[in-house]
């Protein structure tokens, strides 16, 4: 018997003994993913019943189909972003289809108006066509995903934006902000916004892209801003919104940007 209980105290002790080291052996090991590898399997008719499959999505893409096709507005002539120097029929478009749809929806939440709307150019990735336009239109001139906020700036910084553009020499979307240059050596000879003169102290209520905000395109003097309204509005939707309620597009041709 004493050697027995002898024999139990020496293999309680083993196995303790055992169990601690594997804990510790254990805990030290970590595994990291060296290498991930994938393939793209074609659906074609080797890869099987490519009918089934075609069968199966064929009512979704009738759906997302019929949605896009769907006729909202008409446009009596072709606007291109490629057709302007200074200004271009889509680009007043956009930025004067975005004051007009967002604004109402900063004012009924800020108690404040919206005074200048700046997009960038090369954020229009499609002409707006002659006849029909459809929701899928929509998704063709804007294919991002980009939001719209509102930024404060002050006035100063609405100078910096005038020389942006002066010196970028695009057609950027703009609304609000009239830029008087000298056409020799673009400086600046006069602000105005929405017709009043431009204060350097006063703080102006800015829509663009959040890319933009970001300092996307360089646009930097976004940066500056002291507050930024996400508006949870995506540029797209502005777009499919304002061709709903809008009978015929217009052509505004407008000068935002005056050389003297």
């Amino acid at each position: 018997m004493v050697k027995l209980r002898k024999y139990n105290r020496f293999y309680t002790q083993f196995i303790v003994a055992f169990s601690v080291f594997l804990l510790i052996s254990c805990s030290g090991n970590k595994y990291y993913n060296s290498k991930i590898e994938g393939k793209l399997i074609p659906v074609t008719a080797q890869s099987g019943d490519v009918t089934a499959i075609d069968d199966f999505i064929k009512p979704y893409r009738e759906h997302i189909n019929n949605e896009l096709n769907s006729v909202l507005a008409y446009a009596p002539e072709t606007l291109d972003k490629s057709k302007g120097e200074w200004q271009t029929t889509i680009g007043n478009l956009m930025a004067d289809m975005t004051f007009e749809i967002v604004n109402p929806v900063f004012l009924s939440r800020e108690k404040k108006n919206i005074d200048i709307c700046l997009l960038n150019h090369g954020g229009i990735r499609a002409i707006l066509p002659k006849g029909d336009v459809t929701t899928r239109t929509a998704y063709e001139i804007m294919p991002f995903e980009n939001s719209v906020v509102v930024v404060e700036l002050k006035g100063t910084e609405i100078r910096e934006m005038a020389n942006y553009i002066l010196k970028e020499k695009k057609p950027h979307p703009l609304n609000g902000l009239k830029i008087v240059a000298d056409k020799n050596t673009m400086a600046v000879k006069s602000l105005t916004v929405n017709g009043k003169p431009l204060e350097d102290s006063k703080t102006y209520y800015i829509a663009t892209s959040d890319y933009l905000s970001n300092g996307g395109d360089n646009m930097n003097f976004f940066k500056k801003t002291e507050k930024t309204y996400d508006m949870e509005y995506k540029l797209r939707n502005v777009l499919i919104d304002y061709f709903k309620k809008t009978d015929t597009i217009p052509v505004i041709k407008t000068s935002r940007i005056i050389l003297e």
